[in-house]
């Protein structure tokens, strides 16, 4: 293991870039530390992941993920609260009704938070359960079996890696990802042995339930229920498996860094570990667990498209003693084959469009080009 099993005796002393800016896209503008180069490579060359330091019986993290003294000072300005993000029951959507009440939750949770959770969404909690395992099968399994599926090439369906923007971040965050994009079709055989049969009856059920959100999406907007769906933001799905293992120094690092989310919808399943948090009028709200609930955020493509009534906002996951903690996202992204703009339907004279077109793919590429916690916000490119 090197020098990342060094003991971290002093984390000021220990975090030491040279002077770097960041550019537009997240990169690093000047040359990286040789040193913390040759640390992001020796951890990478492992293809163990996070999981693999725990393992090894680390008492202290590697600097590579190292918050910045900068960031660790600015903490200090947030309050603790004991707010709630919404929580919506959804029981009369699983007898077909699309009630006024529903419809005006979401429109408020939407618009005012950006997240909230469903209860009562109609997928069984043997599927949930299985998921969450089968997440944990895939993690804990024989390393050598696990590195089979280890890649950076975003065009790999199904891939294995410790953090995708490892070259680009100001620190790596302590999480594991399994990720599967799932195309017009994906061969069930290219999924792991571990957690194939899980993750297919998921899918089968999140994807059901994201027509569901867009319907109630739609109609929160003041357009017929079909609107977002013809405009194919239910289409395009990615499912990002996030392992978080227990973190000898949580308060040093995090499990993911501020950020919004791409795409249209996200609809995230989470294990019984408080660590998820959203940026509300300026406090970090935990998002507690609820057993068998979902938690369903707005995205950036959602925002630009509804001309800023729903709200993409920010969001992170802490680092926690406990672990390890399990997250399955499934990141609705929208159609590769359409170019998105503001609705028609909700700009007026008086409240004109306030972005231009956004072709999907460009839009893509401009968010693998960036670091997860680049301070910039990719919708900003595309104001008018």
């Amino acid at each position: 293991m090197g020098i990342l099993l060094l003991h971290i005796s002093s984390y000021k002393d220990s975090y030491r870039y040279k002077k770097m800016s960041m550019t537009g896209t997240g990169d690093f503008s000047a040359k990286m530390d040789p040193e913390r180069m040759k640390e992001l490579k020796e951890f990478d060359d492992m293809k163990a992941g996070v999981k693999g330091l725990v393992d090894a019986n680390l008492i202290s993290i590697p600097k590579i993920f190292m918050r910045p003294p900068d960031e660790l000072a600015e903490e200090l300005k947030f309050k603790q609260t004991d707010i709630e993000v919404p929580v919506i029951d959804l029981s009369d959507i699983q007898k077909g009704n699309l009630c006024k009440e529903i419809v005006e939750e979401v429109r408020f949770a939407s618009e005012k938070w950006g997240f909230f959770q469903v209860v009562n969404h109609g997928i069984p909690s043997g599927v949930l359960n299985e998921m969450i395992d089968g997440v944990c099968l895939f993690n804990e399994q024989d390393l050598e079996v696990k590195k089979l599926f280890y890649s950076r090439n975003h065009m790999q369906k199904v891939r294995f890696n410790s953090n995708y923007d490892l070259y680009k971040s100001r620190f790596a965050n302590w999480r594991d990802t399994l990720t599967i994009s799932l195309p017009d079709h994906l061969d069930p055989e290219e999924l792991p042995v571990c957690c194939r049969r899980a993750t297919q009856e998921y899918i089968k059920h999140i994807i059901k339930l994201g027509d569901h959100l867009f319907e109630l999406l739609s109609e929160a907007l003041g357009l017929k229920a079909d609107h977002l769906k013809t405009l194919g933001c239910g289409e395009g799905y990615t499912l990002v498996c996030h392992y978080y293992p227990a973190c000898p120094e949580p308060q040093l690092t995090l499990g993911a860094s501020k950020h919004s989310d791409p795409g249209t919808l996200t609809i995230l399943l989470q294990s019984q570990i408080c660590s998820l948090q959203v940026l509300h009028e300026g406090e970090w709200v935990n998002i507690r667990p609820i057993p068998g609930a979902l938690v369903i955020n707005i995205g950036d493509l959602l925002q630009l498209i509804s001309n800023d009534r729903l709200k993409s906002v920010e969001h992170r996951v802490i680092a926690n003693h406990e672990g390890p903690r399990i997250s399955v996202a499934c990141f609705f992204t929208g159609s590769i084959y359409m170019t998105y703009s503001p609705i028609k339907e909700l700009t007026s004279e008086n409240n004109p469009a306030r972005y231009r077109e956004v072709v999907l793919g460009e839009y893509i590429s401009k968010f693998f080009s960036r670091s997860l916690d680049d301070k910039s916000s990719l919708l900003d490119y595309y104001k008018q």
